[in-house]
Order: structure tokens, then sequence, then C-alpha cells
């Protein structure tokens, strides 16, 4: 058997995921990262794009993270997600909607537009049809 830690994902709303895992790979800010059994104490920003978990059966997990921090100490990882969807529970046609409004508001260059507001949300729709296989 694998060695294994403790992982929760949340986010504000709830607990996305709690369990024992053998690896879990994350977007940071400062590039892709792996932490696995016995890390050593870790801190990061996380990105939008795609966290992917290997439970304790070697089942692979994907979510769509939007943003957060992550914390590994003493073989527990807690990820504090803005947003986490699991794959297979994304909502394709609301994500392709939000896509498609993003880039209509970048496209009309009105200034009572937040364009870093338009494309983060833009980034967010992209990954989530990513993650489902929709991207």
């Amino acid at each position: 058997m694998a060695n294994l830690f403790e992982l929760e994902i949340i986010t504000p709303q709830r607990k996305e995921y709690t369990g024992s895992v053998q690896s879990v790979s994350c977007p940071g800010e400062s590039g892709r990262f792996q932490i696995l059994y016995n890390h050593a104490p870790f801190l990061a920003t996380l990105a939008v794009g795609l966290a992917k978990v290997i439970d304790a059966e070697g089942n692979t997990i994907q979510y769509a993270i939007s943003g957060g921090s992550a914390q590994v100490f003493h073989n527990q990882m807690r990820v504090l997600a803005n947003a986490a969807e699991r794959s297979d529970s994304i909502d394709v046609a609301r994500a392709e909607a939000a896509k498609r409004r993003a880039e209509e508001r970048l496209k009309s260059h009105t200034e009572d537009i937040d364009s870093e507001r338009v494309r983060l949300a833009l980034l967010r729709a992209i990954n989530r049809l990513k993650v489902a296989g929709e991207g």
C-alpha cells in the first residue's frame, strides 16, 4: 500500500474533499507543484488551473481550482480554494456561457468594464471547460 497523507479541499461554500491520498498536484502562482507523503512543510498561493488528486485507491480526481492557498504540515494538506469544482460536476453549458460573456465584454472596450476582472472570469471559464474535458 502506498504511503498516504490527509487532504482537505475547502471552499467558502463547503468542504469539497476530505480523505487520505497518495499525491496532489496543484497550479501554484509560481508554477505547478506536487505533494507526496512526508513532504516538507510548504505554503503556496494557488492560481487558476487543474488540481489533480490521486486517492488512497489510486483513482484520479480532478478539480478546476480558481485561486486560493495550499499548506502542508506533518502529512496533512489543506487547500483553501476560492472555488473548486470536481471535473464530473462542472456545468459545461454554464461555463461556455460565462466564456462567451467574458469574450464579448473584452471585445466591447467600453470604459465601464473592469478588464482585469473580466480577464480572470474568462480564465476561470476556460479552465472549467478544460477540466471538464470540453476545452
